[in-house]
């Protein structure tokens, strides 16, 4: 089938080539030049695995393009609307500049019975708006959110755990969902379960998942605030709540929070959308959930200057980890560069390291110090703070090979990812979020 993808960014980028993958005809758009050409290379702008080499084979089957001109979307079946939606300049709700924008430019290439299907994530409502002012061209207006994980964009594009269709009343609807049905076929058969249903539940799915997962990872880190002052353990008090199955262990992981450039905008969009609704008492908890993510930042500073004895001035402080997550170079909104900020703020020498996201850090925070070598940042640390749970801190680094090469055995381990017995046994002062 053929079809477009109007956005080249995170989401763009990684829908267009898994498409390709699955024998689609991708033409992906993009007004950034700079972006196109890099993609039209077969190389991915961001840190994605396997997107650059999804790119490659797409590009060279003949089945994937990328251009810069919006009429080079005519003619596609279905278009796929892929543009960010960034939080609005001083507040709190999504900016949907971008995604009117990109309609607007769609229009004039638009035939009767073509299909528009959103897959950026917005407030509640914007479909139908947007489906009135697709009507006079004959086109479809749906809705096929993502739940994509960074660093598992791919996998979570071509073998995804559900696949919703959000659909107007009437033929056009069922076409419409037909013709997605269709764009998904290998996952459909392989059983993934295909969801038809209105515009505006469809909408409201991804910010219900985005609510309903930082709440879940902002309550065990409540729990760890309770498990500090009460002297508990909240990494075993976690594993006793995930046995039941009503709750689950799946992101019950205590630290310092999440970040990213979905998580914190999406939950702060979808409180803000529904208080325009009328429903802010529905979603007062959800302000509770930013506060207490962000409030983990700070428990872990202190505990870094606690371990210090409060001499944290001049002190050489190793941050191992930039991006918000492992498998990533985003550093949108990214806990692990907020505390190494803060702890420059506070007079220390702190050096960063991250197997990709040192290049993107240091253009926003060139006051801080950059390797990506792990061992040249660990040498003569005065304190290691783990903030970024990469496998090449968590797993494959030993308490006995940084020993060798810090000047102080200081951890604070803020992913709780570590064997913390393993690293006292060492010599090391371990110090968890919320542990014993």
């Amino acid at each position: 089938m053929r079809m477009s993808v109007i956005g080249c960014g995170y989401l763009g980028a990684v829908h267009a080539a898994a498409m390709a993958s699955i024998g689609h005809d991708v033409i992906g758009i993009d007004v950034d030049e700079r972006k196109i050409s890099s993609l039209s290379d077969g190389v991915a702008p961001f840190f994605e695995p396997q997107l650059t080499e999804l790119l490659q084979e797409g590009l060279a089957s003949g089945r994937l393009h990328f251009s810069a001109r919006m009429a080079d979307a005519a003619g596609s079946a279905v278009h796929f609307l892929a543009v960010g939606t960034p939080q609005v300049a001083g507040g709190q709700a999504a900016d949907l500049r971008f995604v009117d924008s990109a309609v607007d430019s769609l229009l004039p290439h638009l035939r009767p019975g073509d299909v528009l299907a959103g897959k950026s994530t917005v407030p509640v409502g914007t479909a139908t708006r947007l489906a009135a002012k697709v009507a006079e061209t004959g086109a479809t207006v749906v809705w096929n959110p993502e739940f994509l994980r960074e660093g598992w964009a791919v996998h979570d594009t071509i073998s995804p755990d559900r696949i919703v269709a959000g659909v107007p009343d009437g033929t056009d609807g069922e076409s419409a969902a037909d013709l997605l049905r269709e764009v998904y076929r290998p996952a459909v058969d392989a059983g993934t379960p295909f969801l038809v249903t209105d515009l505006a539940t469809a909408e409201l799915v991804k910010g219900a998942a985005n609510a309903f997962l930082a709440t879940k990872i902002s309550f065990i880190n409540a729990m760890a605030e309770i498990a500090e002052a009460a002297g508990a353990d909240v990494a075993l008090l976690a594993d006793a709540l995930g046995h039941d199955t009503r709750i689950g262990r799946r992101y019950l992981g205590s630290g310092i929070g999440f970040g990213g450039g979905c998580l914190p905008k999406d939950i702060r969009a979808f409180a803000a959308r529904a208080e325009e609704l009328g429903r802010r008492e529905a979603v007062g908890f959800l302000h509770e959930v930013d506060a207490i993510n962000l409030r983990r930042r700070e428990r872990a500073v202190r505990l870094v200057v606690d371990a210090l004895g409060g001499l944290v001035f001049g002190a050489r402080i190793a941050v191992l980890g930039a991006a918000f997550k492992p498998f990533s170079d985003d550093i949108r909104d990214s806990p692990a560069l907020d505390v190494a900020v803060r702890l420059r703020g506070l007079g220390a020498d702190v050096i960063v390291t991250d197997p990709a996201a040192t290049e993107n850090a240091a253009t926003v925070h060139p006051q801080l110090s950059y390797t990506r070598e792990r061992d040249e940042a660990l040498r003569d640390a005065d304190a290691v703070v783990i903030v970024t749970e990469w496998d090449e801190y968590r797993r494959d680094l030993t308490p006995e090979h940084a020993g060798a090469l810090v000047s102080k055995r200081i951890v604070i381990d803020g992913r709780n990812c570590l064997d913390s017995a393993a690293w006292r046994a060492a010599g090391w002062t371990y110090h968890g979020m919320g542990r014993r």
